[in-house]
């Protein structure tokens, strides 16, 4: 498995991986890699070639990528070494700063954080599974680059029969990550519940995904809902106690964010990100972190206008 190095352990070796397809199980840290076909390996060093002549201004930068490390699959400490991060998102970004000639270093902060440490000049962007919404817009332009299906997790047997964000949540308590957008979905529920003569359903707002998790295993919360490869991780992680009641669609998609003025960094992000795709490193990046494929949807970009 490649890794990625935290701020504080620049000096230690990086792996690189754009362009080249990662041997999935292959359990070494910076190296064993297989080569991709010829046509993906060739095209993509060119395009990028030409992308970090059109885009000079950040070839041979170190750039900050704020996060929230806690969501497995897309960005955690690596378990085998603490002072490492392991994830999709760690490894794409990486792919789009070799792409532009720039190298990421890493602030992990709470997810509510992201934006306001993006907009406070703490850091230069932010790749960590945030859904791009019209409202997240107005701190940041996004460039999206993933389709969103949650899931709905609750105690193995789901005893109070959760089917989703609807009716069936009235008098549940669901813990979620303070500034998730299943938030004011779960909010919007109240009303509706008090008009049956429902109990109400109430939301414990936790700083990350463990955190939610662990209040389904000691009890205090019935369900939490999220991406749903995170829904899925959680439950293979706790068979015997976790269970997915369903997976439902949510109608945002998952985005890079940049500073709103800062256009131009926007533009070669996309552009960046658009030859990572033709050079088949986000499928294979999906395929070794086991999320699914399905995920996968060509960029475009969302802002507040």
């Amino acid at each position: 498995m490649e890794t990625r190095v935290l701020p504080h352990a620049r000096g230690m070796a990086r792996a690189s991986l754009p362009w080249r397809k990662v041997a999935l199980g292959a359990g070494i840290a910076f190296g064993l890699v297989a080569t991709a076909p010829l046509s993906a390996q060739a095209a993509a060093p060119a395009a990028c070639a030409a992308l970090q002549e059109k885009y000079p201004d950040w070839k041979g930068k170190t750039l900050v990528n704020a996060i929230n490390p806690h969501t497995p699959g897309y960005e955690t400490i690596d378990p085998k070494d603490p002072s490492k991060y392991i994830g999709f998102d760690i490894d794409l970004g990486e792919a789009i700063g070799e792409c532009l000639g720039f190298k990421l270093t890493y602030k992990p902060v709470t997810f509510a954080a992201l934006l306001t440490t993006l907009a406070a000049v703490q850091a230069d962007i932010v790749i960590s599974d945030i859904y791009a919404t019209k409202e997240r817009a107005k701190a940041a332009d996004f460039i999206t680059y993933s389709k969103v299906f949650d899931g709905v997790l609750v105690a193995k047997g789901n005893p109070k029969g959760i089917s989703g964000i609807n009716m069936s949540m009235c008098g549940t308590a669901a813990a979620e990550n303070t500034g998730y957008v299943e938030v004011p979905l779960i909010q919007a529920l109240i009303p509706e519940c008090k008009k049956a003569g429902k109990p109400e359903p109430t939301i414990q707002l936790y700083d990350n995904n463990a955190n939610c998790i662990q209040a389904i295993l000691a009890g205090r919360a019935d369900t939490y809902i999220n991406d749903v490869n995170t829904v899925d991780s959680a439950v293979k992680a706790y068979p015997d106690k976790l269970e997915k009641a369903i997976a439902v669609t949510i109608p945002y998609s998952v985005g890079i964010a940049v500073p709103k003025d800062k256009p131009k960094f926007r533009d070669a992000v996309l552009a960046a990100l658009i030859e990572v795709q033709k050079a088949g490193t986000h499928m294979e990046l999906l395929k070794k972190h086991g999320l699914d494929v399905n995920n996968f949807k060509e960029p475009d970009i969302l802002t507040a206008d």
